[in-house]
């Protein structure tokens, strides 16, 4: 805002028909928002003309202040310091440019093989965020990186502006509401991030019109999708995530990987516009994670060209919207040998489905589904009959990476609330962050999310280098394990941020409203996709039977 005001001005703003307040030196007009404001006008009159900031911090949190910025605020007082322009670095004159030096081994001595920084000069960007120690990786803070570069943080800027100005505003609302606008699941459509989470690279310009402006699609690859899931996550709402990525980032890239072109041509390009969606389609009222014993039953019809599907799924996300479900059914009595995949379209007929109300994740869509004498053809067959146990096992190591960057995100976003709010709030006579003992809880929500997000780019990285059958063999275990490190680092700093927070964090709305949400939410990332006690034990089997094949010495 151009124009300034002096406390004078705002002061004579001080009658209910004509209505200033000043939050954070911004001058506000709620003259005609009396009538909206949830707790009533008279709280607003009694500081009519005031500096209201205590109050409005007292009660609220920084998304309302965004919501209502843009229409509410009339100008700043004449004291705000101006933002500083950021300083440019000089420009260095050629001839002041130094050579790379390659190092040189010393006699005798054998210089060591280039590492992944060789391929590709490591570099440390610009500062980016608010600069909170630990609450972005710290590549987003000028430190170096061999996985990252300029397009990654072009796509990471793209993605934040947006979330800023449309989305963190409206979460809490779209959260009771227990919905997200379909707008927003199509602008992600046709801002070509809904094809960067399939789990391939590179971009998949064969199936979509408008590509991400920010990244060349030669040069998309898996760090890419690994940002889109992070900054979406900044909105510290598991509902909000899963509504625009859940059902689709784990039930679309089966069909991509595994589908028949035909099926593929036909209703991709739908799904990937924004217009159509899809889920998976697994769990079952009696089998979660023991995907072997699961009895959806698919019949082959006596002409053999139609399955016939009966049975129910449980606990699906997005399920009541979705137009296609990606869905595992028993085509065989042999276990886990008698497995398939079906693209089953909501269009056959046969598909019911309803609202599940859940602990947490409100606005994700959990859905129950029955299937009664669903007709599918047999072109909607993923993969091979009998043999969909292994497009199920590929496809949880895309489905438990994006459980990941999500806990370890919902972790940071509780930790950088507290820390916020330790940085302002006042008890026995200092503000909190200057108690040991908050500080001591900050250090461990930190080293925690420290060391989740580090192995979660180690592993990201294997899964740029491998295929999906060998990252299956090898990654599997580790990936499982890196699941359960990343939910408990999550629920622990929602427990940590909600201490610190007290009462704040146990009413929904205001300063707390993101650490409450999440604490909801904590169970939707611990038990989907494999528990915890699963995890850990699958991480250790695998990887023991995968070292043994590799000569492992005992």
């Amino acid at each position: 805002m151009s124009k300034t005001f002096s406390t004078s001005d705002v002061a004579s703003h001080n009658k209910p028909d004509n209505l200033y307040i000043i939050v954070d030196q911004d001058v506000y007009d709620l003259t005609k928002f009396q009538d909206e404001h949830p707790g009533g006008k008279k709280i607003l009159q009694r500081v009519a003309g005031k500096d209201a900031s205590k109050q409005f911090w007292k009660y609220h949190n920084e998304s309302i202040l965004k919501k209502y910025q843009k229409q509410l605020q009339v100008g700043s007082l004449d004291s705000k310091p101006k933002a500083a322009a950021p300083p440019t670095p000089p420009a260095t004159p050629p001839a002041e440019k130094k050579e790379k030096v390659k190092p040189q081994a010393e006699p005798g001595v054998v210089a060591p093989a280039p590492g992944p920084a060789a391929e590709e000069e490591a570099e440390a960007m610009d500062s980016f965020g608010d600069l909170i120690p630990y609450a972005d990786p710290s590549w987003y803070q000028s430190y170096h990186t061999p996985y990252f570069n300029q397009t990654h943080a072009d796509l990471r800027a793209e993605i934040r502006q947006w979330m800023e100005d449309e989305i963190m505003p409206n979460v809490t609302e779209w959260d009771e509401a227990k919905k997200v606008p379909d707008s927003v699941y199509k602008t992600m459509g046709e801002r070509g991030w809904l094809a960067g989470l399939l789990g391939v690279h590179p971009y998949p310009t064969h199936l979509v019109k408008n590509p991400p402006k920010s990244v060349p699609a030669e040069k998309w690859d898996l760090f890419h999708e690994l940002l889109i899931t992070d900054e979406l996550s900044r909105s510290g709402s598991g509902g909000f995530v899963w509504n625009v990525l859940g059902g689709f980032g784990i039930g679309c890239p089966p069909v991509y990987k595994h589908g028949k072109k035909a099926l593929k041509d036909r209703i991709l390009p739908g799904i990937l516009s924004g217009d159509k969606r899809i889920c998976l389609a697994i769990t079952e009222p009696d089998a979660g994670s023991d995907v072997a014993n699961l009895t959806c039953e698919a019949k082959l019809s006596e002409d053999g060209k139609h399955y016939i599907v009966n049975g129910e799924k449980k606990w699906i996300t997005n399920g009541i919207w979705s137009d296609y479900f990606t869905t595992a059914v028993r085509t065989s009595d042999k276990g886990m040998n008698g497995i398939s995949v079906l693209l089953i379209e909501r269009s056959f007929g046969g598909v019911s489905t309803r609202r599940m109300d859940c602990q947490g994740v409100w606005s994700s869509g959990t859905t129950y589904i029955t299937f009664e004498d669903v007709k599918v053809p047999v072109e909607n067959l993923i993969g091979k009959e009998n043999q969909g146990f292994k497009v199920i096992m590929t496809n949880f190591n895309h489905e438990r990476i994006g459980i990941i960057i999500q806990a370890v995100r919902f972790a940071r976003v509780c930790y950088e609330e507290s820390v916020k709010y330790a940085n302002k709030r006042r008890t026995f006579g200092q503000k909190l962050i200057n108690h040991a003992v908050i500080r001591m809880k900050l250090a461990h929500m930190a080293r925690q999310i420290e060391a989740s997000y580090s192995w979660l780019e180690s592993l990201i990285y294997q899964c740029q280098k491998m295929n999906d059958t060998e990252a299956m063999l090898k990654l599997g275990g580790a990936i499982a394990g890196c699941k359960a490190q990343a939910t408990t680092t999550f629920e622990f700093c929602a427990r940590e941020a909600s201490q610190i927070f007290g009462g704040l964090s146990y009413s929904r709305g205001g300063q707390g409203a993101k650490v409450e949400r999440l604490y909801r939410d904590v169970r939707a990332y611990a038990i989907p996709g494999g528990s915890e006690e699963i995890m850990l034990d699958l991480s250790m089997r695998q990887a023991l039977r995968v070292h043994k094949a590799l000569g492992m010495k005992l």
